[in-house]
């Protein structure tokens, strides 16, 4: 990975080793969409996985997506890129939440079209979303909710159906990661017809512990660059294509990095997480 140095406060633009751009944090290092780069990245997490054409093109109110973590707008614009190739006249309305405490990411992202050229095409939207905090065409409707996530989770938003949970690393960023800011977003998922599901990039254990402590059933995710596996959680066990089971349970009995999430693992916790429905039918 190469730096040609292009900043902007925290962050700058950096060249990975498949020539992919991407963002980086100065001050812990830490680089959004690694390895296959962050185009790749967010089509295979954030787009096929959960079958966003297909859910688009099923007749029902507007899909909601909580886009937790806004960054160069990759993953947004991967769901509005799926949705606008669908056609207004083939699809539900989609309406994209986002949030994010910084737009640096996002003015070196589209400062460099060729590095970042699957974002050209929304490059008015973005600007706008800056700008106005809100941009809409004919079914499409982007809004941005700027500063600290948790005032947000807690204020008055629209059921989501999906969930694109993708802060900084729980080392990097460990205040997104709690049990108490999960319960938050748990808190804001659709409950009607094929409930929510979360879409996050992170397999850790302690991730997966803390997805399940904070309401979510949990499973593995589809792979990604040097990831084997991410991870996908769901307000309903159906949803979960390969859910967590038995033998997650009994690693997780032997593993070093059993407790959640900026939390000790007390017996309270371990009675907790051995208590979840999850493992009643399994």
């Amino acid at each position: 990975m190469s730096s040609d140095n292009p900043r902007d406060g925290d962050f700058e633009l950096v060249t990975l080793r498949n020539g992919a751009r991407a963002v980086r944090h100065l001050g812990h290092g830490e680089v959004m969409h690694p390895s296959v780069g962050p185009w790749k990245e967010a089509l295979r997490l954030y787009v096929e996985q959960p079958r966003l054409a297909e859910r688009l093109g099923q007749p029902g109110p507007p899909l909601v997506v909580l886009d937790v973590g806004l960054g160069a707008a990759t993953n947004a614009v991967a769901a509005l890129t799926c949705a606008r190739e669908l056609g207004a006249g083939r699809r539900r309305a989609l309406e994209l939440i986002s949030l994010e405490v910084d737009l640096a990411p996002l003015r070196l992202a589209l400062a460099d079209p060729e590095g970042f050229p699957f974002l050209q095409p929304f490059r008015e939207a973005a600007e706008a979303l800056m700008r106005d905090g809100s941009w809409s065409e004919a079914g499409l409707h982007w809004r941005l909710l700027l500063g600290d996530a948790v005032p947000h989770l807690e204020g008055a938003l629209p059921p989501a159906d999906l969930v694109y949970f993708d802060p900084f690393s729980p080392a990097s960023n460990p205040d997104m990661w709690t049990e108490a800011v999960l319960a938050r977003v748990r808190a804001r998922c659709q409950e009607e017809g094929e409930g929510a599901r979360l879409l996050t990039y992170s397999a850790a254990t302690p991730t997966r512990v803390t997805l399940l402590l904070a309401g979510f059933y949990v499973g593995a995710g589809v792979s990604t660059g040097t990831k084997g596996e991410t991870t996908v959680a769901a307000t309903r066990l159906e949803a979960l294509e390969a859910p967590l089971g038995g033998r997650w349970l009994e690693r997780w009995r032997r593993s070093s990095s059993r407790a959640p999430h900026g939390a000790p693992l007390t017996p309270e916790v371990e009675s907790r997480l051995l208590a979840h429905p999850q493992w009643r039918s399994r």
